[in-house]
């Protein structure tokens, strides 16, 4: 009898609970008190649709700046771009970059073959056991990651040339050669100078006067024909000619890694003459295969750094 008594009290709440439930109208009114409205000028919002405008829109380009992990390399231990820091260097993409190739060549040239995704990761990626840094990659023509994006200092031209710019120009160009090959004649200027594996223990200095652009150049020949156009791109026309004076010169390492001249006879190699013939096959390259005056590139990107106003930038006022 107990147990029947308290079956019947429970079927009995249980029934006054439904009734009350179907006594409620289902609103469009959220179940949460005091939920803040939010203001589109202090969140993402804002940001987002000017991507949207800027990258989306006119260059077909995903500007992705919440590190997705799935979408970077497990290998490495990476954190988030900073916030502020992501939508700084968005703008100078846009003015460095991105607006350089659409007056240089136009919009559609990079709508059909530049980048779809633009992918920012905060930290650097370093192979602490080869001793390397990867400061960007190229995924099938489709993707670009950069690194290092929170030490980002608009102030300082040369470092964001080193770790962005300089970057998209070699990535980019990877892409280009990728989809219309650069001459063979190419990798036989400096067939058997190339190191794989050993090129990090190389200075600039020293693979300039092997007739390289930058040690990574050495690397591979690819690698060595996309950093001919990186450096030429970005670098002024003083840190050029640098690369150029390094290159007629003989360069060793000392006891602590650091290069210094030497007055041994060279190996027969004249750096400056093997830079500059790479150059110019360059050069023949942009123009017989994608009609673009390397030069004129050159000059646009020389002029806009020169010029470089970060409150225009941010502003969209230059």
């Amino acid at each position: 009898m107990n147990k029947l008594l308290k079956l019947i009290v429970a079927l009995g709440i249980i029934s006054s609970l439904l009734v009350s439930c179907n006594d409620e109208k289902i609103t469009g009114d959220s179940i949460f008190e005091d939920v803040p409205v939010l203001d589109s000028t202090l969140s993402s919002y804002s940001f987002d649709l000017w991507l949207y405008n800027n990258y989306l829109v006119p260059y077909n380009v995903e500007f992705d700046y919440k590190m997705s992990d799935v979408a970077s390399d497990m290998d490495y231990n990476l954190v988030p771009a900073d916030y502020i820091k992501a939508q700084q260097l968005a703008h100078l993409m846009r003015y460095l970059w991105f607006d350089v190739y659409k007056n240089v060549v136009s919009a559609d040239f990079l709508k059909e073959y530049g980048p779809r995704i633009i992918h920012l990761i905060g930290s650097s990626a370093i192979n602490a056991s080869l001793g390397t840094e990867v400061l960007g990659t190229a995924e099938g023509g489709i993707k670009i990651t950069l690194f290092k994006v929170n030490t980002l200092d608009p102030t300082n031209i040369d470092a964001m040339n080193e770790y962005y710019f300089k970057t998209m120009h070699h990535e980019f160009a990877h892409i280009l050669h990728q989809t219309k090959n650069y001459p063979k004649s190419f990798e036989s200027i400096s067939a058997g100078n190339y190191d794989t594996d050993g090129w990090q223990n190389r200075t600039n200095e020293e693979a300039n006067s092997m007739g390289f652009a930058s040690a990574y150049g050495s690397s591979q020949p690819r690698e060595d024909f996309v950093e001919i156009i990186a450096n030429y791109i970005v670098k002024s026309d003083v840190d050029w000619a640098n690369i150029l004076s390094n290159a007629s010169k003989e360069w060793v390492q000392n006891s602590s890694g650091t290069a210094v001249q030497t007055t041994s006879e060279t190996d027969g190699i004249d750096g400056n003459a093997v830079i500059l013939q790479k150059l110019e096959i360059c050069r023949e390259w942009f123009l017989e295969k994608w009609n673009i005056d390397l030069d004129s590139l050159r000059s646009e990107v020389q002029l806009r750094q020169n010029n470089l106003d970060m409150e225009k930038v941010m502003n969209d006022n230059y």
